[in-house]
C-alpha cells in the first residue's frame, strides 16, 4: 500500500500528529510520502521522520498579536496557485490520501476520486462538542477547507459522538515536578508583551519557546529556539503550561499530568472552542486577555494525575491495513474503553476563570 499524507504545517499541532503517525506507519510497511503547506519550508524543525517530503504554499492565516487578520489571510493567499496545484498533484501512484486538515491533497483526492481519510481535531467540530465564538464563516472553513470520503476527529472526551481520543505520542521523559517553572507557548502572541507581562511574576521560572536563535534570559525568564527534543523535556518537568489553546500541546499537557491555562487566539473558532472544552471538562483554565489575576490564581493550583491515551495511532493503522472494516463508532468505542480515569465534567478543581 502506498499512502500520500497531507499535512497542514500553519501550527505544530498538525505536524506532531503526524510524528506519531509517521513511525507506525513506517513499522506496518506502509509506504507513505509526506507534503506538508501553511508554512515555508526553511520555517519547519525536526522533520527527520518525513524523509524527502515535499511543501506547497497551501492556504495559510495570517496572525498577529493573537488574533488571526482577515484582510490579510485573503491577501495573502494565492487562490489560483491553490486550485494549479489540486489540479497539478498527481495521485496515481497512491492507493489512499490522509490529511491532517491539509487542503491541497484533500481537494485532489476528491478532485480525482481517489479514496481520502482525514485525520484531525478539526473534524470533531462536525459533531454536538463544546463551541464558542461560532459563526456561519468559521463553520464553512471548518466543513470545506479539507475534506474526505471519512472524517475522523480526535478530542479530549467523546461526547457521546464517535470521536477518538487525542493522537499523540507517548511520553518521551518520565514525568517530574520543578516547583515555579513554567512552560510558555505563545507563538502567535507578540514576545516582548508576553515577556512584560510575565516579569511581575519574579518567584517563578518562565521558559518561553519563541522565534530566538538563541536561549537568552531576562530575569527569571528564559527565551528558548523552537526544538522537539527541549521542548518535550522542559514538558515533562515543568509545574504547568500556559499556551493557546491549540489541542496538540494541551493533550500532551494532560498526558504529562501538567495543568494548564490557555489564551484562545481571538477570532479563531476552534481555539475559543477549545477553551471552553477545557474548563467544561474541569482540566484547563481560560484567559481571554493576559490577566495577572488569572495567572496567580492559576500558579496555586495543584497538578492533576497524569493520564495515558491510548495507542490511536497504532489502532488506526491497523485499520487502514485491513481494510476499513470497521466503523468509525467501533473504533471510537474500542478506543475510549481503554481510556482510564475518565474527566469528571463536575470536578471544580479547575474551572474556567473569566
Amino acid at each position: 500500500m502506498k499512502i500520500l499524507y497531507g499535512v497542514q504545517a500553519t501550527g505544530n499541532g498538525h505536524i506532531t500528529r503526524a510524528r506519531t503517525m509517521a513511525p507506525v506507519l513506517a513499522a506496518a510497511d506502509i509506504e507513505v510520502d509526506y507534503l506538508f503547506s501553511g508554512r515555508r519550508r526553511e520555517e519547519l524543525f525536526s522533520m527527520d521522520p518525513f524523509g524527502d517530503f515535499r511543501c506547497l504554499p497551501g492556504l495559510t492565516f495570517a496572525i498577529k498579536a493573537g488574533r488571526i487578520q482577515y484582510l490579510k489571510t485573503a491577501m495573502n493567499n494565492s487562490i489560483t496557485g491553490f486550485i494549479r496545484d489540486v489540479r497539478t498533484l498527481d495521485l496515481s501512484p497512491y492507493d489512499l490520501v490522509l490529511t491532517d486538515f491539509e487542503p491541497v491533497t484533500a481537494w485532489s483526492a476528491r478532485l480525482q476520486k481517489k479514496p481520502s481519510i482525514a485525520i484531525g481535531h478539526q473534524y470533531a467540530f462536525f459533531h454536538d462538542i463544546p463551541k464558542a465564538k461560532n459563526n456561519p464563516l468559521a463553520s464553512a472553513i471548518i466543513r470545506y477547507f479539507a475534506p474526505a470520503e471519512t472524517q475522523i476527529g480526535l478530542h479530549w472526551d467523546h461526547f457521546d459522538s464517535p470521536i477518538l481520543p487525542p493522537m499523540i505520542e507517548r511520553p518521551r521523559f518520565a514525568p517530574t515536578l520543578e516547583k515555579g517553572c513554567v512552560l510558555i507557548y505563545l507563538p502567535f502572541e507578540d514576545t516582548n508583551e508576553v515577556i512584560n507581562f510575565l516579569k511581575p511574576f519574579s518567584d517563578y521560572r518562565f521558559w518561553v519557546y519563541c522565534a530566538t536563535d538563541e536561549p537568552k534570559e531576562i530575569g527569571s525568564i528564559t527565551l528558548k529556539p523552537f526544538s522537539r527534543e527541549t521542548f518535550q523535556q522542559d514538558l515533562a518537568c515543568c509545574e504547568g503550561v500556559i499556551s493557546n489553546s491549540g489541542f496538540e500541546l494541551a493533550s500532551e499537557a494532560l498526558q504529562y499530568g501538567k495543568k494548564i491555562l490557555v489564551k484562545p487566539l481571538k477570532g479563531q473558532m476552534e481555539q475559543w472552542s477549545n477553551a471552553a472544552a477545557l474548563t467544561r471538562l474541569g482540566i484547563g483554565m481560560q484567559m481571554n486577555d493576559f490577566d495577572p489575576a488569572i495567572v496567580a490564581s492559576w500558579m496555586k493550583l495543584s497538578s492533576p494525575k497524569p493520564l495515558l491515551y491510548p495507542d490511536v495511532a497504532a489502532t488506526l493503522t491497523n485499520w487502514i491495513q485491513t481494510g476499513r472494516t470497521d466503523s468509525v463508532d467501533t473504533l471510537s468505542r474500542l478506543l475510549w474503553a481503554d481510556l482510564s480515569p475518565r474527566f469528571d465534567p463536575d470536578a471544580d478543581l479547575l474551572a474556567s476563570a473569566e
